[in-house]
């Protein structure tokens, strides 16, 4: 019914974390979507900057300041002058789900009176109309042609099971309009959690015509045993399932690479999941990437990163955890002493970066006791 409105999807069982070194007017296009949910702003690089945060917003800022306060000896693992920062967010959330996303991450500036918000659901299409006063319009569209609202996309793939143990050949069969194919084991169809969702982008990737005309809006999960390239800026999951493995690695002031912050989470997170029966999404939703980094700066911090990945992918396909490893903080903490014993044959580096995974499982756990509900704000600035 027009004029109802309804309650946001997790609106007190989701945050949304933002690593940034400037002021958050991008959350301005977001608005309509974001404002019903908590936000915890991670702040990079001089912690003297006052980051400015439009009105309206309910959020809670960490400086390096606050970092190092809070932590203390083990504020280490957390990286410094990189987005990498953001993953302090995820220590210090009490939410179940996380969600988060780049400042530099857009909606299409196409002018119009009004946007519709197409969530597709568990095998079933529900739609809202929302008044936008900044008139944006999402450029994303899901395959009926309404407008997708990325962030109630993500919640619906973690909402949704996944089907790592089998291809299904029509994407997720969880979709509105799919299916299970012919074939497809019915003892398997149950799925499993969800662990993770990997949104991805619109205009930044140099497709070719063809590719562009039948490249797909879909969903699928990513089968077991497959790792895969994860891009941290449209990234949501689920924070009780897999919390512990989004580390996303050392990076930045002081180390020799940069920009692999969520490839390494991505890595070390499927081999987890792949581990423990949770699955990984990827696909819808598309957002729209205005890429403020610089290409020629970027590829001095990647450099070494593509060529050490020649041995991290293959020492990443061939993980075997115990199965003594019950628990994503145990998983982790093997996959730390494996890095150790395997990667420090390729630079210093990863001995290091070994040793922070611990100290990043010890820090989350101190902050995270076991049976631990309580939403306390740790920083001094929350809003």
């Amino acid at each position: 019914m027009a004029g109802v409105k309804t309650t946001p999807l997790l609106k007190d069982e989701l945050d949304i974390v933002i690593p940034t070194i400037r002021n958050l007017d991008f959350l301005e296009m977001w608005r309509p979507f974001f404002q019903p949910y908590h936000q915890i702003i991670v702040q990079d690089g001089d912690p003297s900057k006052k980051i400015n945060v439009p009105e309206g917003f309910d959020y809670e800022l960490y400086n390096r300041n606050d970092i190092n306060r809070i932590l203390g000896p083990k504020a280490s693992c957390i990286s410094f002058k990189d987005s990498a920062c953001r993953c302090f967010g995820y220590m210090v959330s009490k939410k179940k789900y996380i969600y988060t996303i780049d400042d530099d991450c857009f909606l299409d500036i196409m002018k119009i009176g009004e946007t519709k918000s197409g969530f597709l659901g568990c095998g079933k299409l529900d739609l809202g109309v929302f008044e936008v006063d900044l008139g944006f319009k999402l450029v994303a569209k899901d395959p009926s042609g309404k407008d997708i609202n990325a962030l109630e996309q993500h919640i619906t793939n973690l909402l949704c099971p996944s089907t790592p143990l089998f291809f299904n050949t029509l994407y997720d069969p969880y979709r509105d309009g799919a299916d299970f194919v012919r074939g497809y084991p019915f003892s398997l169809r149950e799925g499993v959690p969800t662990a993770v969702s990997h949104g991805l982008w619109l205009n930044i990737p140099d497709y070719d015509a063809p590719t562009q005309l039948v490249k797909p809006h879909a969903v699928l999960t990513i089968p077991k045993g497959t790792i895969f390239p994860m891009c941290g800026m449209n990234l949501a999951f689920n924070r009780d399932l897999i919390g512990p493995a989004m580390y996303f690695g050392l990076m930045g002031d002081g180390q020799p690479i940069g920009r692999y912050d969520d490839m390494w989470a991505g890595w070390c997170t499927k081999v987890i999941c792949d581990h423990l029966n949770l699955g990984v999404k990827t696909g819808l939703p598309y957002i729209w990437h205005s890429k403020a980094s610089n290409p020629f700066v970027n590829l001095k911090k990647e450099y070494k990163g593509i060529y050490w990945q020649e041995d991290i992918i293959p020492f990443f396909q061939s993980v075997v955890l115990p199965k003594e490893c019950t628990t994503v903080q145990q998983c982790y903490l093997e996959l730390a002493k494996m890095v150790k014993a395997k990667l420090s044959s390729i630079d210093p580096y990863f001995t290091k970066l070994a040793d922070e995974m611990v100290t990043w499982i010890e820090a989350w756990d101190e902050l995270n006791p076991p049976g631990d509900g309580s939403a306390k704000i740790l920083s001094g600035v929350a809003k």
